[in-house]
């Protein structure tokens, strides 16, 4: 009920605001196009990285990005599940998630 994934988009991308709310309330966080973050990719950082609020490395040759989009599986679209891809490379369910306040 709040994302679009690979079983309800009908292969596109949909505008905002037309699933319900998350468990913060906050609309379109799931689902639709993943979500690039400023994080480095590093296979070892998160062993040995601050429980709270860690950074990510530093440097790196590939960005993260979560949230899944229309065309991944329900299981992806969830803020905590991440991959990573070239900063360089762009894809058509890869953007950004713009916020405002009411």
């Amino acid at each position: 009920t709040i994302a679009w994934y690979s079983s309800n988009s009908s292969s596109q991308t949909h505008p905002v605001g037309q699933k319900a709310g998350n468990g913060f309330g906050l609309h379109d966080m799931s689902g639709n196009v993943w979500e690039w973050v400023k994080d480095w990719y590093s296979s070892s950082y998160y062993a040995s990285s601050p429980a709270n609020d860690p950074q990510g490395p530093i440097s790196g040759s590939n960005r993260l990005f979560r949230g899944g989009s229309w065309s991944s599986s329900s299981n992806n679209c969830r803020a905590s599940f991440r991959n990573f891809i070239s900063p360089g490379v762009s894809s058509y369910d890869i953007g950004f998630r713009a916020a405002r306040t009411p």
